[in-house]
């Protein structure tokens, strides 16, 4: 089966700014595929640039074989996009806004079948400016559902939203997935990240630096291991860090935490060294690398804001 979406050689600038550049990726059929990466990535503008809101400078862009740049119209039939905010006027209600997007597609969904699935029945009449955070979020959904989408784009869908809420739009989420949707996810939430998607790819600079599934991408960086260790009274610095095996070593009060890529030799190296100073373990932890851990040293330094955010 083909790819449900297809980026291949995206480029923008934004001035100056090379937004993004040179990126490429595909998502099948019935997959949750993430986009991962700090501010300023290129994570807004290559979603921007897949959904039509922005005119790319380079590159090839298909949703449902159809050509995002030349078949717009037929593009904007097959997706369901929920971004950042949703900004709708303060006095609509839920059945009015449902009401108001169907008559933007040609087979829409009924109102009450999204306001039903979204839990919004209780919601229907109330204004915009009276629903919680999370119960915009859920007509933000059923919004993007009313043309029956093949392709949901999912643009930080959690921010700032409470557990329970988060907890709840995940199951959503998933349940996308079961229904055979196909999904892009952008988040800043690495464990979401994790937790949801088939496969990710992590993007810097405007340019992707990692691509494959969640477990594949923490494998390829498993033979580090992280270690915090607090002692009484605390190691001298400098001897700690000429441990072997001992690498990027932070210190916080009396905390240290150091990466090894030998655990066994570094912690007998360790263990001499906290019996010659006389120091006494308070606590030691050892773990595999991370999703987060992954993320950090690829996108280590980087900063700033996308400038399409």
């Amino acid at each position: 089966m083909p790819p449900r979406v297809v980026v291949r050689h995206l480029s923008k600038r934004h001035g100056a700014c090379e937004a993004v550049r040179d990126v490429s990726f595909t998502i099948g059929a019935g997959e949750i595929f993430g986009l991962l990466g700090p501010n300023g990535a290129g994570k807004t503008t290559t979603i921007e640039c897949l959904v039509g809101l922005r005119e790319p400078d380079a590159g090839e862009l298909t949703v449902g074989g159809c050509d995002v740049r030349r078949q717009s119209r037929e593009v904007k039939q097959k997706i369901g996009v929920v971004l950042q905010h949703t900004a709708l006027p303060d006095k609509i209600t839920p059945r009015e806004a449902l009401r108001l997007f169907g008559s933007f597609y040609r087979d829409p969904v009924a109102p009450e079948v999204l306001l039903a699935r979204f839990a919004l029945v209780e919601k229907a009449g109330a204004r915009f400016e009276t629903l919680s955070g999370g119960q915009r979020q859920r007509l933000a959904l059923a919004l993007a559902f009313v043309n029956r989408p093949e392709v949901v784009v999912l643009d930080e869908p959690t921010t700032g939203l409470d557990p329970q809420t988060r907890r709840e739009l995940h199951a959503e989420i998933l349940q996308l997935k079961r229904d055979g949707h196909t999904v892009l996810l952008s988040t800043h939430y690495l464990e979401e990240a994790e937790a949801l998607c088939d496969r990710i790819a992590i993007i810097d600079r405007g340019a992707i630096v990692a691509e494959g599934t969640p477990r594949a991408l923490i494998a390829a960086a498993s033979g580090r291991q992280s270690v915090r260790l607090v002692s009484a009274p605390p190691l001298d610095p400098e001897r700690l860090a000429r441990v072997p095996g001992v690498e990027e070593l932070e210190w916080e009060g009396a905390t240290a935490r150091f990466k090894t890529d030998r655990a066994p030799a570094t912690l007998a190296a360790l263990t001499a060294l906290l019996t010659e100073t006389g120091a006494e373990i308070v606590d030691l932890q050892v773990r595999k690398s991370s999703l987060e851990d992954v993320f950090l040293a690829l996108t280590r330094g980087s900063g700033g804001e996308d400038p399409a955010a």
